[in-house]
């Protein structure tokens, strides 16, 4: 059963995509599905209870699809066209389904654990992308090897480790970044008291008030954090900056922080 957060998190997602679109369908389906949700509850159950990471779950996919939807549609209204428009292999509305997929599917491999689980996200989403996609353009099974392999790009490519090459792609490791409020952190620092090495991920986390995602000047996009504390800088240059560093969107990406009543610091 999905909760009201998650429920708050969808009804954002749907405000920005065309109920008419495929995109739209995509979402739908996503949201509504038994077996992801479960998948998804169960690799918040793996990263908090067993391995004491923060949250990976069902809040988090949400977050991460909400972020590359905002995105994406920011870009498209400053005129920057996917990698399938320019290609002339597909739609905007094409691009934004693979974006959901990957997005609402990324973290399914926290499930098996930590260590690669990328792949195992990639592996576990397979046969949910060919069921999704299947029911989203039935007859039409070009579009559907070419959204699939997108969204696997997309889900590969996440967590920053290896070349990924299209806007899409890119778009879903900057908005798995950009979920780093306090609240992801809010249950290991509750379950997990014991000092251990990698707190500092936890701590700098819970220091991130709040991340904006808006249109920018001069560049396309504005990502604005505002901190309690400057230990938060920790969570913007170890965490959000290698992906934005790896990711082909970058050019298109400022990032503005500052700790409250300070000064912003702009890395982008």
């Amino acid at each position: 059963m999905r909760s009201p957060k998650e429920i708050s998190i969808e009804k954002k997602i749907f405000e920005q995509l065309n109920p008419e679109s495929s995109a739209f369908k995509t979402a739908e389906l996503l949201s509504s599905d038994s077996e992801i949700q479960l998948m998804q509850e169960y690799a918040n159950t793996v990263s908090i209870v067993r391995l004491g990471y923060n949250d990976h779950g069902p809040v988090h996919m949400r977050t991460v699809t909400r972020n590359a939807v905002l995105m994406l549609n920011i870009l498209h209204e400053a005129g920057i066209k996917t990698n399938l428009e320019n290609e002339n292999a597909g739609t905007l509305d094409d691009s934004m389904t693979a974006v959901i997929l990957a997005s609402f599917l990324h973290d399914l491999g926290m499930t098996i654990g930590r260590q690669d689980h990328e792949l195992y996200s990639m592996t576990l989403a397979t046969p949910i992308i060919d069921r999704i996609l299947e029911k989203v353009y039935p007859d039409e099974l070009g579009k559907r090897v070419i959204i699939r392999s997108l969204a696997m790009e997309g889900i590969i490519g996440h967590m920053a480790a290896r070349r990924i090459h299209s806007l899409e792609a890119g778009l879903i490791l900057i908005a798995d970044g950009c979920d780093m409020e306090k609240g992801r952190a809010r249950i290991p620092m509750v379950l997990n008291t014991e000092p251990k090495v990698g707190d500092i991920h936890k701590y700098s986390a819970n220091s991130i008030e709040k991340v904006k995602i808006t249109a920018g000047d001069p560049k396309p996009v504005r990502i604005s954090i505002d901190m309690s504390s400057d230990v938060g800088f920790f969570q913007i240059e170890e965490v959000l900056l290698p992906k934005v560093n790896m990711s082909p969107v970058k050019p298109y990406i400022e990032i503005m922080a500052s700790v409250q009543g300070g000064e912003s610091k702009k890395y982008l």
